[in-house]
């Protein structure tokens, strides 16, 4: 059996993380910048629950944020994407350059990257395993520091740096999953109808984008994360 030291509690996960030095180096860097862009939207970092939305074609990624206790989230920051490899569409085989399209996670947080810090992305996700090349989907795909993609998103060691605590924040605070939608483009109407007017052929795509579009719009008017569902066929159920 496992007894604790009276007094003696199991650290952090902020704690956990300051074990590293990059990480040390991002919190003496950007700490005072995110507690301050945190309390100017009135959110407690000890509250703090984020989501992530990318957008391939505008090359930003939006961080919305909101405490435990409400409803809706507040976009916080835009991090501008340095580099994106490869075109929109979902990347459905290893080695073809594509940044992923759809509903995912951060799976992992990375302090030895060779870019720097990394956050992975669950890629390949349900609907990947099931639309993409059986056997050849490969993995490892995260949005990191540097200036360079292959299949990533890459962002710069300073932006890196700022989004890392702010995602530590959140898990140190209790969230246990970082949401991530990636997006081939803002999915506003006049840039859905382009992409299905122009893509018309690639009817995997369109099928991917007609749910993503479902999210988008759900949240534009909501503040609030849909629920996903990953069905036999790859589609999705957005609720």
């Amino acid at each position: 059996m496992l007894f604790l030291s009276p007094g003696k509690l199991s650290p952090s996960f902020r704690e956990e993380q300051m074990n590293f030095t990059r990480v040390r180096e991002a919190y003496t860097d950007k700490e005072k910048t995110v507690i301050k862009n945190l309390t100017a939207h009135a959110i407690a970092r000890d509250s703090l629950r984020v989501y992530l939305r990318a957008f391939k074609t505008e090359k930003k990624i939006e961080l919305w944020a909101k405490n435990i206790s409400d409803s809706a989230f507040m976009m916080i920051k835009e991090f501008p994407i340095c580099h994106i490899s490869g075109y929109i569409g979902p990347k459905r085989r290893y080695r073809d350059q594509q940044v992923p399209e759809g509903f995912y996670h951060i799976s992992g947080l990375n302090p030895y990257s060779k870019y720097y810090l990394s956050m992975q992305i669950n890629y390949p996700n349900a609907s990947d395993s099931i639309r993409g090349v059986p056997g050849r989907l490969g993995n490892y795909i995260f949005i990191h520091g540097e200036c360079v993609s292959s299949g990533c998103i890459a962002i710069t060691n300073e932006r890196i740096k700022e989004l890392f605590v702010y995602c530590i924040e959140a898990y140190n605070s209790g969230q246990e999953e970082i949401g991530l939608t990636i997006f081939p483009a803002q999915l506003t109407d006049t840039n859905y109808s382009f992409l299905t007017t122009n893509f018309s052929k690639y009817k995997d795509d369109i099928s991917l984008w007609a749910d993503l579009k479902k999210s988008y719009d759900f949240f534009e008017k909501t503040k609030v994360p849909p629920i996903v569902k990953f069905l036999p066929d790859g589609t999705h159920d957005v609720n």
